[in-house]
């Protein structure tokens, strides 16, 4: 019975190292061909042009295109359940963001997938610090201008985001609860929808993130306020942070991160994780992240499923604290 066992345990043993072995020959191999990136947001949005500045960066290095394929819809969820539902091979992988990835679990009554257990985190890649933005048909030219401007006008100032539970709604609310103001959040299904509206008045007021307005503040059609970061951002040099604004409390950014199916192979995964981290370590890529508002932020696997973790246990305390319903 011993012997039964051991050469049992010895078999298992060679199965497992041939699996390892075998892996490791696919991920040195690996990329053969195209890999897909799907972004569950529309093109031209904050995750669109970070992640394709990433992508140009990584495909070059492991010498095969990575096609942005865009899948918006519903806060992000139909990009990620559909990537979600892809073979796990290393080949269709998601640009998540803190909206389908974290906020989202708490947020929707039901999702197709399940960000801890349908996905491998690669790693976050970029990190968006919140600006608060206003029309230029707001009468307001200072961040005190306008908590003055919502206090006097309770529940008729209306901002916009791309979604219910997006960072730039949740931002809205965390404003409200420091400011003691009363805004109105109206939800867009892209962010293209939704400048318009900011540029010419509708929708007067905006938690973004900068790629998401830059062509808004281009055009003279919409101002920064206040940058609610640590310190001022490169792209806007002469806005002052919410600290120097009067308000150091608000201190809000939201992330993009790189994922894959579960069950991709842990060396594929690896290999991946390389890449983000030599991607983000080019000044070119660091530079132009800059000139989009934007941080880079790096992991290691083990740490990145670990802040996967925390942050959907930080966005539930964050939504249920603002009392916001479960979306159907």
């Amino acid at each position: 019975m011993k012997k039964n066992v051991s050469l049992f345990l010895l078999g298992a043993s060679l199965a497992l190292a041939a699996i390892i072995a075998g892996d490791a020959a696919r991920a040195q191999d690996y990329p053969t061909r195209p890999i897909t990136a799907i972004i569950p947001f529309a093109g031209g949005s904050a995750s669109d042009v970070v992640s394709r500045i990433l992508f140009e960066r990584m495909s070059r290095s492991m010498g095969q295109p990575i096609v942005v394929e865009n899948r918006p819809g519903a806060g992000g969820n139909n990009g990620s359940a559909y990537a979600a539902k892809a073979p796990p091979d290393g080949y269709t992988l998601l640009g998540g963001g803190s909206g389908p990835v974290a906020a989202n679990v708490t947020l929707y009554k039901h999702l197709d997938y399940d960000p801890e257990k349908d996905f491998e985190t690669i790693s976050p890649f970029a990190a968006f610090t919140i600006i608060v933005v206003a029309s230029n048909k707001l009468p307001v030219n200072s961040l005190q201008d306008l908590i003055a401007y919502a206090k006097a006008h309770p529940g008729e100032l209306n901002y916009g985001s791309v979604g219910i539970g997006s960072s730039q709604h949740l931002a809205g609310e965390f404003f409200s609860q420091l400011t003691g103001t009363k805004l109105t959040h109206v939800p867009y299904k892209n962010i293209g929808q939704y400048v318009p509206d900011l540029m010419a008045g509708q929708v007067p007021l905006g938690f973004q993130w900068y790629p998401n307005v830059s062509a808004a503040l281009s055009a003279n059609g919409a101002k920064a306020l206040a940058v609610a970061g640590a310190n001022r951002l490169n792209a806007l040099p002469d806005v002052p942070t919410t600290k120097e604004a009067g308000l150091p409390d608000y201190i809000v950014s939201g992330w993009f991160a790189l994922l894959a199916p579960k069950g991709t192979p842990p060396a594929i995964v690896a290999k991946l994780n390389n890449e983000v981290k030599a991607a983000l370590a080019d000044p070119d890529v660091h530079a132009r992240f800059q000139q989009q508002g934007a941080e880079p932020d790096y992991l290691p696997p083990d740490q990145a499923k670990v802040f996967m973790a925390d942050e959907i246990k930080k966005y539930h305390d964050i939504i249920t604290k603002a009392g916001i319903p479960q979306i159907e």
